[in-house]
């Protein structure tokens, strides 16, 4: 039986449809396919409960200057002459289940994403998009790793996002990295981080098109084909053969 959530083709409702799942999309448009259109969901991996205890925690610091409407540090220590960004619908746009929300008419997709916090340069009066991340690793932290190329799509989305919401927004988004200490001597009940504040310059060009491809592939009635290192996938085509 298909889940309440699943796309059905030629329906009048906008689907909803995630930010998350269009990253699943272009992951692998077969597992992709199976969770949305049949509902076949991939097995469930583990919760990154740290990541979330220091994204809560970034963001009621940031809520602190928000109110006073002050630069926070971080802003500071690379020369943005900005603050937190004051909305009345922020508290909507940081909830996972609802988000920044804006229909895609070409595809009837209701395409939404939670952001993570919001600046604003006073400079230019643009809003600019804000990611927390969470790490434990050695050396410098740094977005040139291929894999983070997921995490420069999701600020990328967010922009467009809020673009479509009739805000001002910078191609310049920032990535508030904290990558914990391992150095020492005792733990103490206390992990300590060092913060590396990142910027992205974005290029949303890609949405629309991929919108587009998803809108194709879920009105299909054939499975696509895997993505290409999909282990999945590989797992599936492997264990076959036994």
């Amino acid at each position: 039986m298909k889940r309440q959530s699943c796309y059905i083709p030629d329906t009048a409702k906008p689907f909803r449809l995630s930010r998350s799942k269009v990253e699943f999309y272009l992951e692998c448009p077969r597992c992709f396919y199976l969770d949305v259109r049949r509902g076949i969901k991939r097995p469930s991996g583990f919760p990154f409960n740290l990541n979330s205890a220091v994204d809560a925690l970034l963001k009621s610091e940031f809520d602190q200057y928000r109110i006073k409407q002050i630069a926070h540090p971080y802003m500071q220590r690379v020369g943005l002459n900005a603050v937190p960004f004051q909305h009345p619908q922020l508290d909507d746009w940081r909830n996972n289940f609802r988000g920044v929300s804006a229909i895609h008419l070409p595809t009837n997709f209701e395409t939404f994403g939670a952001v993570d916090d919001l600046w604003l340069n006073l400079d230019r009066n643009e809003v600019i998009v804000v990611d927390y991340k969470a790490t434990s690793r050695a050396g410098e932290i740094t977005l040139d790793e291929a894999w983070k190329d997921g995490y420069k799509r999701q600020v990328e989305f967010y922009q467009w996002l809020l673009r479509c919401n009739g805000l001002t927004v910078s191609s310049r988004s920032w990535f508030v990295y904290c990558n914990g200490k391992k150095d020492s001597t005792a733990f103490n009940e206390r992990l300590e981080f060092d913060a590396y504040i990142l910027p992205y310059d974005g290029n949303d060009d890609w949405i629309e098109p991929a919108l587009y491809k998803i809108k194709n592939c879920l009105d299909s009635d054939v499975v696509p084909s895997h993505g290409e290192g999909c282990e999945y996938c590989t797992y599936v085509e492997t264990t076959k053969s036994l």
